[in-house]
């Protein structure tokens, strides 16, 4: 996953996370405060009711008659019937004395008692109970003169409102919540693109620096970001100078060691044809003159890095037949190959096309070629195969050789490695460097595959036109 993708995703949840727990506890304090309000209200209509009650309980008890509890409880509703939806006078044996209904007085049917409501408001307290359909049924206990709860005046209301309103603010919430997360989304998209903008020029720029493309790195930022590009740019810098110093000490030994190594291939050539007496000093003279041939070819080596190593503009490049190139380079190498008895085995498809420099592209395939033929036991074979596959031109050459260990791959694309287990074939080490930088330089790749004592896979892939 991309880091952006990752930092997109990392600050919408916890942004999603914080803004839930925020309407979650906004939602219950809304509830839970709301509620706070509507028990103020009922109380406060309790105590008018309380009093009210307490007038009407005083007036009898001055009486010189005995009142009946129903008469009583009569009268009492005369004067509170209107104080709630509906409204009910109990005694302290929780029977139901009276009732009333929208104001009007009921004098049969059967409501729904709240048994324990009654009894925790007889013990002196305010007591309520809410009921799943939105009824609250509040219980206010009356103490008669000598300060005993005789009764208990209940009032009963509907409340849906407040759960009308609460689901409104829900629905509200919700409806900011969404608009919340577009807003959150489009403002992640924007910071993360602007946050991996800079990383990602920068790792442009290290991808160039793998590829020997030292342009100048700068960002206008005084962040760390800002001081990243700054050392970045100085250590292209450095790097570049290092390459080009080495490039063209490389050059010049080459040049130099040109001239005095003909000489000696020479002189070792005509001193090994004209001794014919001594056998040890002509095995002596052609081990000198084996040397020299393979100092030539590192140094004609050399000065095709040296020459590659400019501008791709200054090479010849025009489109070529890639399955022409190797169909040249086994009529050349074929010879060599049936001295150790290898058997080539060719699949060369027509008109697989690319923009390479004759010259190079076949140095490049021949030396995967020869590369084959060197590390293959005698008697084996080399499958030679070229392709267009998805706009890409292939070219692969397969061999059954000794192989190369897996954590060398890598290694011997290098200038100068030489893997552990080649001291079997002479060579310079610079042969894959070179076609590597061959391939690469002609928008390419090169693709080892490899196992020991199984073989090794080279594949050379081109932009194909």
């Amino acid at each position: 996953m991309k880091y952006a993708t990752r930092l997109l995703l990392s600050y919408l949840f916890f942004s999603i996370l914080s803004f839930s727990i925020i309407i979650i506890w906004v939602n219950k304090a809304i509830e839970h405060y709301s509620f706070i309000t509507i028990e103020k209200q009922m109380m406060e209509k309790a105590d008018i009711c309380e009093l009210s009650f307490r007038e009407i309980l005083t007036r009898y008890e001055k009486s010189t008659t005995q009142a009946d509890a129903s008469v009583l409880a009569k009268d009492v509703l005369e004067v509170l019937k209107a104080s709630g939806r509906e409204v009910r006078i109990y005694n302290n044996n929780l029977k139901l004395l009276g009732s009333a209904a929208n104001g009007i007085e009921v004098y049969n049917g059967s409501p729904k008692i709240y048994r324990s409501n009654i009894k925790n408001a007889l013990k002196g307290n305010y007591s309520y109970t809410v009921t799943n359909k939105s009824l609250i049924y509040f219980a206010i206990p009356i103490q008669d003169n000598y300060y005993q709860n005789a009764y208990v005046f209940e009032i009963v209301e509907d409340i849906s409102y407040f759960y009308d309103i609460m689901d409104k603010i829900r629905f509200i919430l919700i409806i900011g919540a969404g608009g919340f997360i577009i807003l959150i989304t489009l403002s992640s998209l924007y910071i993360a693109r602007r946050t991996t903008k800079p990383i990602k020029y920068l790792l442009k720029a290290t991808e160039k620096f793998s590829k020997q493309q030292f342009d100048r790195v700068e960002l206008k930022r005084k962040d760390e970001l800002g001081m990243l590009a700054a050392g970045l740019n100085q250590m292209g810098i450095k790097l570049n100078e290092y390459i080009q110093y080495q490039k063209q000490f490389i050059s010049n030994v080459s040049h130099e060691l040109k001239t005095p190594l003909a000489a000696i291939r020479g002189f070792s050539q005509y001193l090994y044809e004209g001794e014919n007496e001594d056998k040890d000093l002509k095995k002596i003279y052609f081990h000198l003159e084996n040397e020299s041939e393979r100092l030539t070819k590192l140094i004609n080596e050399l000065l095709i890095l040296s020459r590659f190593d400019k501008a791709t503009s200054e090479l010849n490049i025009d489109k070529e037949d890639l399955s022409e190139l190797t169909k040249h380079v086994i009529k050349e190498m074929k010879p060599k190959a049936e001295e150790k008895e290898i058997l080539i085995e060719t699949d060369l498809k027509n008109g697989v096309w690319a923009d390479v420099n004759k010259i190079l592209m076949t140095h490049a395939i021949a030396n995967i070629f020869d590369n084959a033929i060197k590390y293959s036991n005698a008697g084996g074979h080399i499958r030679v195969e070229t392709s267009a596959v998805q706009n890409t031109a292939v070219i692969k050459i397969s061999d059954q050789g000794i192989g190369i260990h897996k954590n060398e791959l890598f290694m011997v694309q290098e200038r100068f490695y030489r893997a552990e287990n080649s001291n079997l074939a002479k060579g310079s080490g610079l042969g894959l460097s070179l076609c590597k930088e061959i391939v690469e330089k002609f928008n390419g790749q090169l693709i080892i595959e490899s196992e020991i004592g199984v073989g090794t896979s080279v594949s050379l892939l081109l932009p194909f036109v």
